[in-house]
């Protein structure tokens, strides 16, 4: 090679890739200075929704001098990503232990919401929040049944390949590689996963879109013909255990594009990379970011009313009127008004807002009803001793409820957990993610759904257990667990009518067609949230953030501003893939298949 690297030296990368597999899941960059720029004279913004990007609008909108309320039905600020106190837990002058919907991570993909932390100030740190986060180094694979554990190092490329150092050939026998020696799958299964990654790799936007999003990606991958461990690595482990959707419905153009390209292509490359791939917050999140963006976005002069539902969006001669909203138990009804509305609530929640005018004069708000949620729950178990799992996150492959998790204190280098939370006993939190609430368990055979809240609790403890100590050592010991926590949003459970109010957006196939983008017919409406359209194509915080600043933008051309607009990144495209997705076009419109793709 020109760049007088052996092809071992580029072949030794294929740990980053097996790493941001288990997972799930480089030069920093520069935040641009922002200042406050004028818009239209007294133009106000009602944002509705104050999680990520609701707050994410409210931040941009704010730095170019708009007057902005937040409305939010929550008594905190920051939706899913929030952290909250467990009730009666402190004790001695120290803080409730913390709780939280789900652990939060931030894959080194992410680029719009890194830019946000960055411009988020916070004591003593010269890059703002940014700065609290750490580097997770390993994954774990935790398998039951006697199937030896996958521990696996996280990095990027320490010498990514340079330019047009990537070719097809090296980039399949890479892959293989990886799975060969990472995952232990067969030869033949590892080649053919890797065939059909590089057959997506190099597909054309247009094949993409209206051939692969129509696709399973258990299809996809052929993971019915292929061994068990194939189906739970690289199908489950994938889909269900990481976005909390079915390998046998999720799009393959989601799953492909965002999982595998970004979370494993981008991590071997080390290119397009803000960061490492595991990296999560040195303290509770609402401690490490949310308090300190609230306090910046009050600086800046955002309002905001919490304990606030909006009730209806209204519309009328061309444009919305006002928000009915209401108090979460029908009091306190009133209508707000503003000159512009960004609607930034969960779809599921956005969605029983817009009623039949607003959804003829924009019928891509209809469109919205076929949209998909699923339930992705966290529960917390703290532990009277450390318990080193690993540095870092855990997917529990084989687990029925399809179980991740992380070891919290480990990371929180800034906090002294017994000392400063709940009764001092408490050393450590294992917070854990349960994606599978429609399967039976191994402890009551029944599904999370049919379970009360504490057999929920016991059940994934049992599953956490199963996989840990299923090789004759005893990692996690009831004697150790002091107490548990389980987000309050999920109610009804083992009753008839089970219900949680904070969802996940699912991406079966044909999800693509239905999301909207921030503009609509609207002038002086646009929407934000993970289900709008965005480059990253996945309900993630970096889709929130990526939508707040599409809504924005389109914001800004609506009122005509000479305010500068806000920077989009978008997922990295490896160049040397650029041709062979011309060809792949020119195949595409004469009906024949990708120049890779065996079947």
């Amino acid at each position: 090679m020109a760049s007088g690297r052996t092809r071992r030296q580029f072949l030794s990368t294929a740990g980053g890739i097996s790493g941001a597999i288990a997972l799930g899941v480089t030069a920093p960059v520069a935040a641009a200075a922002r200042t406050r720029t004028a818009a239209t004279p007294g133009a106000s913004v009602a944002v509705l929704g104050g999680g990520v990007s609701g707050l994410s609008a409210a931040h941009e909108l704010a730095e170019r001098g708009y007057a902005v309320t937040v409305y939010e039905y929550n008594t905190a600020l920051g939706g899913k990503a929030r952290s909250m106190d467990v009730p009666g837990t402190g004790s001695g002058g120290r803080k409730p232990l913390p709780g939280e919907h789900g652990f939060r991570f931030f894959p080194g993909f992410y680029r719009n919401l890194p830019d946000t932390l960055r411009r988020i100030p916070f004591p003593g740190n010269a890059n703002g929040v940014h700065d609290n986060l750490r580097d997770g180094t390993d994954a774990l694979i935790a398998r039951n049944g006697g199937r030896p554990d996958l521990h696996v190092p996280l990095r990027t490329a320490t010498a990514p390949p340079y330019l047009g150092e990537l070719t097809p050939v090296s980039l399949r026998e890479t892959i293989t590689a990886a799975l060969d020696t990472g995952l232990h799958l067969p030869g033949h299964e590892a080649a053919y996963f890797a065939n059909r990654l590089l057959v997506h790799l190099t597909s054309c936007d247009q094949r993409r879109d209206m051939q692969w999003e129509k696709v399973p990606w258990w299809e996809f991958i052929r993971a019915e013909q292929m061994s068990y461990d194939y189906q739970r690595l690289l199908g489950v482990g994938l889909t269900r255990n990481l976005v909390a959707t079915k390998a046998e419905e999720a799009s393959t153009r989601t799953v492909a594009r965002t999982v595998v390209e970004a979370f494993v292509i981008e991590g071997i490359l080390g290119r397009g990379q803000d960061g490492q791939p595991d990296r999560v917050l040195n303290a509770p999140t609402s401690e490490a970011w949310i308090d300190p963006w609230v306090a910046h976005l009050r600086s800046l002069g955002v309002a905001f009313e919490l304990g606030t539902e909006v009730k209806e969006v209204v519309y009328g001669g061309g444009r919305i009127t006002g928000v009915r909203v209401a108090a979460p138990d029908g009091s306190a009804a009133r209508t707000v008004t503003a000159d512009y509305y960004v609607s930034a609530l969960p779809v599921e929640h956005a969605r029983a807002t817009w009623g039949e005018a607003l959804r003829a004069a924009d019928p891509q708000l209809a469109r919205c009803d076929g949209l998909r949620t699923d339930w992705m729950v966290g529960v917390q178990f703290y532990l009277r001793k450390p318990v080193p799992i690993i540095h870092g996150h855990a997917n529990y492959v084989d687990s029925p409820w399809s179980l991740t998790s992380i070891n919290q204190a480990q990371f929180w280098d800034v906090r002294d957990f017994p000392a400063g939370y709940g009764d001092g006993e408490v050393v450590d939190c294992l917070s854990v993610c349960v994606s599978e609430w429609d399967k039976a368990g191994i402890l009551y055979g029944r599904t999370a759904k049919n379970c009360t809240r504490e057999e929920v609790v016991w059940e994934t403890w049992a599953q956490l257990k199963d996989a840990l100590n299923d090789t004759g050592r005893t990692v996690l010991d009831d004697a150790d667990l002091h107490s548990w926590f389980m987000d309050p949003a999920v109610t009804g459970i083992g009753g008839p009518d089970p219900r949680n109010r904070e969802q996940l957006l699912v991406h079966p196939t044909g999800t693509w067609y239905k999301r909207p983008t921030a503009a609509t017919s609207v002038p002086n409406f646009f929407l934000a949230g993970d289900y709008v359209r965005t480059d990253v194509d996945l309900a993630t915080m970096e889709g929130a953030n990526e939508s707040a600043r599409l809504a924005v933008n389109a914001l800004l051309d609506a009122d005509g501003s000479g305010a500068k607009r806000c920077q989009i990144w978008t997922l990295y495209r490896p160049p040397e893939m650029e041709p062979l997705k011309r060809i792949d076009e020119v195949r595409y419109r004469l009906g024949l298949p990708n120049t890779f793709d065996l079947g």
